[in-house]
């Protein structure tokens, strides 16, 4: 606490030997965003410049992925400063903000595989209704929704917490996230029992949703032609892929991290940083290769850029 100038630092303890391997640190994370920015990037603009690709699949695919971008933006900046400074604090309203922006996208991404698994549900199960239901103001709405709901109900969440005092200002984490809870003096009812309204409301159900989709498409899928069961398979396993592996590191985050497991501190480092390398560069590399025309572009985008 500085009470010059009233400000709250929190220590981020989850650094290992961060003074020894600072500049190597420094160049992996740095590779990373670079990487994860230039993927996700190239898929969103080959999506914007190509009109075969403007259909409400592929839109949500953008979507999906400039949400990654969003996301990694939030962190990887101050981690960066974070590895080259000689001691690693955040404010308290910056580090709330880092948590509560990292948790609005991660809730938006899962509301945006449930509007794809729906999109891709009504083409495959009711393919003569699909334009008329998956219409522009539709595809519009659905997408202002995936990312306004988080923003609202993260919202009302961030004025419960802003009363909280709090007793600890050291952090087991290289990040803002859900172990800022841990720093309180006490539970707070009311966030608690928020907190588990917003859990089941745009993360439980909507995976529960995406399941009975997909099931539904299974079914019609089995009871169809082998050709039909393949181009189901092509564009719904991706978004099976994507959401399994969200979902995993999303598990870890909102249990392990909040019931604060004493796993040792190289675990929880590997852990984090996976959390925020490996799915934001999965999703690109997934729906580069396995989506055919995406697929398609980048090959085509490849192949100029070889011969220039």
């Amino acid at each position: 606490m500085d009470d010059d100038l009233n400000v709250t630092y929190i220590t981020l303890s989850g650094h290992v030997e961060v003074h020894q391997y600072r500049y190597l640190y420094f160049v992996i994370m740095l590779t990373a965003y670079f990487l994860i920015i230039c993927f996700n990037s190239t898929i969103v603009f080959l999506i914007m410049i190509h009109k075969n690709l403007h259909e409400p699949m592929y839109i949500f695919i953008a979507a999906l992925l400039i949400n990654s971008i969003l996301y990694s933006t939030n962190i990887y900046p101050k981690l960066l400063f974070d590895f080259l400074s000689r001691i690693q604090i955040i404010t308290h309203s910056l580090c709330f903000f880092q948590a509560y922006v990292c948790y609005t996208l991660a809730c938006s991404e899962f509301l945006l595989l449930a509007v794809m698994a729906y999109d891709r549900y009504v083409s495959i199960c009711k393919p003569l209704q699909y334009p008329t239901i998956m219409r522009k103001t539709v595809v519009n709405t659905l997408l202002v929704l995936a990312w306004l709901v988080p923003v609202c109900e993260f919202a009302v969440l961030g004025a419960f917490y802003a009363s909280v005092k709090l007793c600890s200002f050291t952090l087991k984490g290289i990040f803002c996230n859900n172990s800022i809870y841990s720093l309180q003096c006490g539970r707070s009812a009311a966030i608690s029992i928020f907190g588990v309204f917003v859990l089941l409301n745009i993360a439980l159900f909507p995976v529960l949703f995406i399941l009975f989709t997909y099931t539904r498409i299974l079914i019609v899928s089995y009871q169809s032609s082998k050709t039909f069961r393949r181009k189901a398979a092509q564009t719904c396993l991706p978004h099976l892929l994507v959401l399994i592996n969200f979902t995993c590191f999303i598990t870890y985050d909102a249990v392990v991290v909040r019931l604060e497991s004493d796993f040792p501190k190289i675990i929880r480092l590997i852990m984090a940083l996976q959390m925020i390398m490996y799915h934001p560069l999965f999703n690109p590399i997934i729906y580069g290769l396995k989506m055919k025309e995406i697929s398609k572009h980048v090959k085509r985008l490849l192949f100029q850029v070889k011969s220039h």
